[in-house]
């Protein structure tokens, strides 16, 4: 259990943690600093380093998060309200991923490749917005995980 625990904790902080440093830190700067032939091939790019991380994160979730509740927790009706939403959540976050890597993220990169920067920006600002949806479902199941137990809802 400890070497579930720990990576599931760190597939966690890598996937949350390199979207709040997106929107919070690198998102405002390249707005200021760069136009849009700089930026949007920036974003590009740092999405292109990002995203694998997010795929190992996201592969390493469930199936830690499976391997706790089904091995030393023995099933679903043996963890805690918290559990539940926090699985919950996580699902959630992946679809909005797969939506943001097969769609928007797409049609960012073909955009960017043609030097077509008003539908590149079109396509970063549909991903600022799902990224920014994540984060905060992320920051809440990071709440609730941490949290929950402390809460006595069962």
């Amino acid at each position: 259990m400890p070497f579930a625990i720990t990576l599931h904790l760190l597939a966690a902080v890598v996937w949350v943690g390199g979207m709040f440093f997106a929107y919070m830190a690198l998102r405002p700067v390249a707005a200021t600093l760069l136009e849009p032939p700089l930026r949007l091939p920036l974003w590009s790019q740092v999405f292109g380093r990002f995203f694998p991380w997010v795929w190992a994160a996201i592969l390493a979730l469930p199936l830690t998060g499976y391997w706790m509740i089904l091995g030393p927790f023995q099933g679903f009706a043996s963890v805690r309200w918290y559990v539940h939403v926090m699985q919950a959540i996580g699902w959630v976050m992946i679809a909005i991923f797969l939506h943001i890597y097969f769609a928007p993220y797409r049609r960012l990169n073909r955009a960017v490749a043609a030097g077509d920067w008003k539908s590149a920006g079109a396509q970063l600002a549909q991903i600022r917005r799902l990224v920014g949806l994540n984060l905060i479902l992320g920051l809440t199941t990071i709440t609730v995980a941490t949290a929950g137990a402390y809460f006595t809802v069962d």
